[in-house]
C-alpha cells in the first residue's frame, strides 16, 4: 500500500512548484497543494486563498480541510491557526529556510522537516 500525503504550501503569485513560498501562511496569494506518494512529489494543484477578512485566520483551516489536505508546511503562523489545524487533523510542518515551494515540498516528502510546536508560533519572541 503506498503512502500518500496531500501537502499545502503557502505560495506567492500563481503558485506551483517553481513559486516562491509565502512567509506567513495567512497572507499568501494561494496554496500549492502537493501530492506526495512514497516520499516523491507526484502532482500539484492550486487553491486560491480567499481574502483574510472572511472568517479571519481560521478560514484557511476549513478551506484546506475541505480539500482533503493532510499537512501544511509553514515558515510561521500564530497559535490560533496552529490549534485549528491540529483540531482539523492537519499536521503543521515548520520550515523557514527554503524559499522555493517545490524544494520545501521535497524536504517534507523526505521526512526532513520537524512538526511545528507551540514554541514555534509567532507570539513567542526570544
Amino acid at each position: 500500500m503506498s503512502e500518500t500525503m496531500k501537502l499545502a504550501v503557502p505560495s506567492m503569485g500563481e503558485g506551483g512548484l517553481e513559486a516562491e513560498r509565502s512567509g506567513h501562511f495567512g497572507h499568501c496569494d494561494c496554496f500549492t497543494l502537493v501530492d506526495i506518494v512514497d516520499g516523491e512529489v507526484k502532482g500539484t494543484s492550486i487553491l486560491a486563498n480567499p481574502p483574510h477578512e472572511e472568517g479571519g485566520c481560521l478560514r484557511p483551516v476549513g478551506l484546506l480541510a475541505e480539500e482533503g489536505v493532510d499537512a501544511i508546511v509553514a515558515a510561521g503562523m500564530g497559535g490560533r491557526p496552529l490549534m485549528g489545524f491540529n483540531d482539523a487533523g492537519i499536521t503543521v510542518y515548520f520550515e523557514n529556510m527554503t524559499p522555493n515551494v517545490g524544494d520545501a515540498a521535497k524536504l517534507v516528502a523526505q521526512g526532513n522537516v520537524p512538526i511545528m510546536g507551540v514554541e514555534n508560533t509567532c507570539q513567542h519572541h526570544h
